[in-house]
């Protein structure tokens, strides 16, 4: 049995549901929600605890290590678990049919527009800076002059960035690539002397080896595309493209949108009852539209058997779609294809951030729902009692 007594001081499941719930639904970075959770009255009665002065502070990793462990899982349950009470107060029979829809929209990652010329300067930089980091760590040769390096290799950038693509030089572009090639074989160097030490328990090292590794994959994936299109005049395939070395989830969008034909981020299909509230999501990691309105609404059945009909956006359409889906549904409204709707952006870093990050907007919107259906059925309450005290004057 765990000793409350010694360790660290926690956080329990409410307080770690709210502080997520409270962090998505305001946009805040975790230093100004612990200030909230540790200054804001209204805030700690929410977390189930006194004023600021009743002794309970709590400290910013802490916070993050927690609500980073919440998982698109478990706030899935929680978020049937605010649906059930939604459906409740709006009077809805356990048995009665209901519907929905489904809508489609991207949800923007935090990156930069990506170019394989910028895409390069950050593998490069990221990997000059780890393999600097790792020299001094350990007493290693190599990287003493790093900022020179990363000086120089910027002033090479800069011409390249700055020369239209017309006009791009191709002395400028063979000089880059020279210049991270040498780089890239200094950090293979660094490399091989690094795992030559590692000590298989040795964690730190291993963990380095990972970072190091993978920036220079990085980089010479995009030294070889750079030659391929600017020196050799290849079309690059679009399956052969990374959109971000720091989310390489990142998808490029392209739906000719008025004023915004290319978005950068993940595709999210989302499945909303005829009362407002999301039943149902799915990341489109790989997927496209027309994959995924099948096995989405199946799984939307197992959990609401009484869900019975549903419209969809127009990209979902295909031939084998119509079938499938007249066979689960009662009503199937199902048009040809179109544009998606409105663009949210995530900053949550990794894939794993992404989609804890869309749980808990699912979440949050379902609450906010709930929330709004109390304030209105409050609403009514007070105006009812209002009129009947008029009427007695």
């Amino acid at each position: 049995q765990a000793d409350l007594k010694v360790g660290r001081p926690g956080m329990d499941l409410w307080q770690i549901l709210v502080l997520a719930v409270l962090k998505e639904g305001l946009n805040l970075d975790f230093d100004r929600l612990v200030n909230l959770a540790n200054q804001h009255c209204q805030v700690r009665s929410m977390l189930g605890l006194g004023s600021w002065d009743d002794g309970v502070q709590f400290q910013l990793q802490t916070v993050i290590d927690n609500v980073s462990r919440l998982t698109p899982e478990v706030l899935t349950k929680v978020s049937e678990v605010v649906v059930a009470a939604g459906h409740e107060l709006l009077g809805k029979c356990p048995d009665e049919s209901f519907g929905g829809r489904v809508d489609s929209f991207v949800v923007e990652t935090h990156v930069h527009y990506p170019t394989d010329v910028n895409l390069l300067w950050d593998a490069m930089r990221c990997l000059i800076r780890a393999c600097a980091e790792v020299s001094e760590r350990y007493q290693m040769t190599g990287w003493r002059q790093h900022q020179h390096h990363q000086k120089k290799l910027k002033k090479a950038f800069n011409k390249i960035r700055k020369s239209r693509q017309q006009q791009r030089s191709p002395e400028l572009v063979e000089a880059y690539l020279t210049l991270c090639e040498a780089l890239c074989e200094k950090a293979q160097h660094t490399l091989h002397l690094l795992r030559e030490e590692v000590d298989g328990q040795t964690r730190g090292r291993n963990w380095e080896l990972a970072v190091i590794l993978y920036y220079l994959e990085h980089a010479r994936h995009q030294m070889d595309l750079i030659d391929r299109r600017l020196l050799q005049g290849e079309k690059i395939a679009p399956q052969e493209k990374i959109y971000s070395i720091f989310e390489p989830h990142t998808r490029w969008i392209s739906k000719g949108k008025a004023g915004k034909p290319v978005e950068l981020g993940v595709p999210l299909a989302v499945v909303e009852d005829q009362f407002r509230f999301i039943l149902d999501y799915e990341i489109m990691w790989k997927e496209h539209d027309v994959d995924i309105p099948v096995p989405l609404i199946e799984r939307v059945q197992q959990r609401y058997p009484d869900f019975r009909a549903c419209s969809f956006d127009r990209g979902f359409h295909s031939p084998s779609n119509r079938l499938r889906l007249d066979g689960l549904l009662d009503l199937n409204a199902l048009p040809k294809k179109g544009k998606l709707s409105q663009a949210d952006r995530v900053r949550t870093h990794g894939r794993e951030g992404f989609a804890r990050t869309v749980g808990i907007s699912i979440l949050a919107a379902n609450i906010h729902r709930v929330g709004k259906i109390l304030h209105e059925q409050e609403k009514e309450y007070l105006t009812k009692t209002r009129r009947r005290r008029l009427k007695c004057a």
